[in-house]
C-alpha cells in the first residue's frame, strides 16, 4: 500500500506539473479593454484610474501573448520520476521489515527519559515534564504526583497539559486549595492571560477553601478590575497589598492600580 501510494502521488505530481506548464490561457485584449471602458462610462472609475487601469491591462495583456515555453518532461523523464520513487519506497519497506514493527514504542525516547531521572537537577522544564509524566502514569491515583506533572507542564509552557493534570488532582482531593489557584493560573496563561470564566470560578474555589490564596486573590482582582468593580478589587487586593513585603514593587503596582487608591 505504502508503494502503490507513493506511485499515485508521483503521477498526480506530474500530472499538475504538466498542466500547469501548458494551461496559459490568453488574455482577450478586447474584453479586457471594454470593461473598463464601461467603468468609466458609469463613473467608477476616473481619467486617472481609467488610464492607469488601460496601462496596466496593456501590460498584463503583453505578458500573456508572448510565446509560452514548451514543456520539457517527456515520457522517458516520467519513467525516471516513477521509477526513483518506486525504489524509495521499495527500500523503505526493505529497512522496516528488518528493523521496525507495527506498535513498537519509542525506545529512544523512552531510554533518554529513564537518563533524565537520574540527573534531575541539570534538566529543562520539558524534560522535567517528560519525567513527572512518566511517573504519574505509573501513579495515576497519586495526587501529589498529579500537582508535580502539573506544575512541572506549567513551567514547560503547556498551560493547557498543566490544567488537565491539576483537574486529575482535584478529582482525588477536591478540598486542596493550592491546586485549585494553580488551575485558575493554568486556565488564565491558556486564554492568553486574560481570566475567563473557569479560571474565575476555580480562583473563587481556591479562596473559599483557604483565604490565604494570594495568587487567587490578585486574579480575582484582575477580573473584577476589568469588569469596573471598584469594591471587589478592593476586597481582593487589600490583604495581599498587606501581606506584600513595603519595598516589593508588585505592592506599589497594585496600590496604584486600585480604585480609589494613590500611589
Amino acid at each position: 500500500m505504502t508503494a502503490l501510494l507513493t506511485a499515485l502521488a508521483g503521477l498526480c505530481a506530474l500530472a499538475g506539473a504538466r498542466r500547469g506548464a501548458e494551461g496559459d490561457e490568453t488574455i482577450s485584449a478586447a474584453a479586457e479593454l471594454a470593461e473598463l471602458d464601461r467603468l468609466k462610462a458609469r463613473g467608477l472609475l476616473d481619467e486617472a484610474g481609467w488610464t492607469a487601469a488601460r496601462a496596466e491591462a496593456g501590460r498584463r495583456i503583453l505578458v500573456s501573448d508572448r510565446e509560452a515555453e514548451p514543456a520539457r518532461a517527456g515520457t522517458r523523464d516520467r519513467l525516471w520520476v516513477l521509477g526513483g520513487l518506486a525504489v524509495t519506497a521499495a527500500a523503505a519497506l526493505g529497512l522496516y521489515s528488518v528493523i521496525g514493527a507495527p506498535g513498537l514504542e519509542d525506545q529512544a525516547y523512552e531510554r533518554r527519559v529513564d537518563q533524565w531521572t537520574t540527573e534531575l537537577e541539570t534538566l529543562q522544564p520539558p524534560q522535567v515534564a517528560a519525567v513527572a509524566a512518566r511517573v504519574a502514569r505509573e501513579r495515576p491515583n497519586d495526587h501529589e504526583a498529579l500537582t508535580m506533572l502539573g506544575a512541572a507542564r506549567f513551567e514547560a509552557g503547556d498551560p493547557i497539559g498543566a490544567a488537565s493534570a491539576f483537574r486529575r488532582a482535584l478529582t482525588l482531593q477536591p478540598d486542596d486549595a493550592q491546586s485549585w489557584s494553580r488551575l485558575g493560573e493554568s486556565l488564565t496563561r491558556a486564554n492568553g492571560g486574560v481570566v475567563g470564566g473557569d479560571a474565575e470560578a476555580a480562583f473563587a474555589q481556591a479562596l473559599r477553601r483557604d483565604p490565604g490564596q494570594l495568587g487567587a486573590r490578585y486574579f480575582l482582582g484582575e477580573a473584577a478590575l476589568a469588569r469596573n468593580e471598584a469594591a471587589m478589587v478592593r476586597a481582593m487586593w487589600g490583604p495581599l497589598i498587606a501581606a506584600l513585603d513595603p519595598a516589593d514593587p508588585r505592592r506599589a503596582d497594585l496600590q496604584r492600580r486600585m480604585p480609589g487608591e494613590t500611589q
